[in-house]
């Protein structure tokens, strides 16, 4: 004897386990693909700014993304430091 849930007709509790662990490996999925970029992009900003990509990662870390976030905002970059020494020693 099956188990039913739900209303009148109701469905089995094989189809509703499967559809919850679908779920589950769907929302998993995204969740990997956003950090993924999230990786990404920050490595690339970073990179063209001269700091290591490497310092991405501190972008998945709570509240030390918000505070690198503010520092990639209103710090000077190695890249600006680099180009002003450059207009420098050519005038």
């Amino acid at each position: 004897m099956e188990t039913q849930i739900g209303g009148p007709g109701g469905g089995d509790f094989a189809a509703a386990t499967a559809m919850t662990i679908g779920m589950f490996v769907f929302v998993g999925l995204m969740i990997l693909i956003s950090l993924a970029l999230t990786l990404i992009i920050w490595w690339k900003i970073f990179s063209k700014a001269g700091w290591s990509g490497a310092l991405s990662l501190l972008m998945l870390v709570p509240f030390v993304n918000l505070i690198m976030a503010f520092y990639v905002a209103f710090a000077t970059w190695p890249i600006q430091r680099e180009l002003e020494a450059l207009k420098r020693g050519q005038q």
